[in-house]
């Protein structure tokens, strides 16, 4: 049986960080590290609108690269796919995207509220497939675009485009980090980094 006072007198798991380095390229040079996630960097871009990100998970590379991306108000916009610039630790090519800027959800926003609302109930729907294992987020996304009407309509066209994305590149879909939702300036959720490969 686990102590509560001993449960909460541990440190929390820090998050898994890339830990690669940025690799040298002539538009990175001089450039501010502003974030830092398990498969990707952001640096800061002259015009304060836009960053660049440097991805190295082939999920994340289909999901801003690929002719039949994900589009809509809730998807990233990408300016330019600069190419493999490198190659990370894991073995998977370093890719530079030109993209707009993000920022983290904040507590007292709609797209936080949003955000809690569809990570909550993405969880229960993953709960209630369980017994599914590794099928368990992409059947439980499935049946959340489909059924689910406590969302406002584009969150649920997102959902259903986002499912469809799944399936078709074979990915797995990540809801329930809310590091993975962000917000534009005005305010939009915007899934930023939805899915991952096994």
């Amino acid at each position: 049986m686990v102590d509560p006072g001993q449960a909460r007198a541990r440190p929390a798991p820090q998050p898994v960080m890339l830990p690669d380095p940025v690799p040298q390229h002539p538009l990175l040079a001089g450039r501010a590290e502003i974030g830092r996630g398990e498969y990707s960097i952001v640096l800061d871009h002259e015009d304060g609108e836009r960053v660049y990100k440097i991805v190295s998970s082939p999920a994340d590379v289909f999901l801003l690269t690929a002719v039949d991306r994900p589009r809509g108000i809730h998807f990233p916009l990408v300016f330019a796919d600069h190419g493999v610039i490198g190659r990370a630790s894991s073995g998977f090519p370093l890719h530079l995207l030109e993209m707009e800027r993000l920022y983290p959800l904040r507590g007292d926003t709609p797209a936080a509220s949003l955000a809690g609302r569809l990570t909550g109930l993405y969880r229960a729907a993953c709960m209630q497939r369980s017994e599914l294992g590794a099928d368990m987020g992409r059947l439980a996304l499935y049946h959340l675009a489909i059924e689910e009407s406590q969302l406002v309509p584009s969150l649920t066209q997102a959902l259903k485009t986002l499912s469809d994305f799944v399936e078709a590149y074979g990915v797995l879909p990540d809801l329930l980090n809310r590091d993975n939702l962000m917000m534009r300036n005005d305010g939009t959720l915007v899934f930023s980094d939805p899915v991952f490969i096994a």
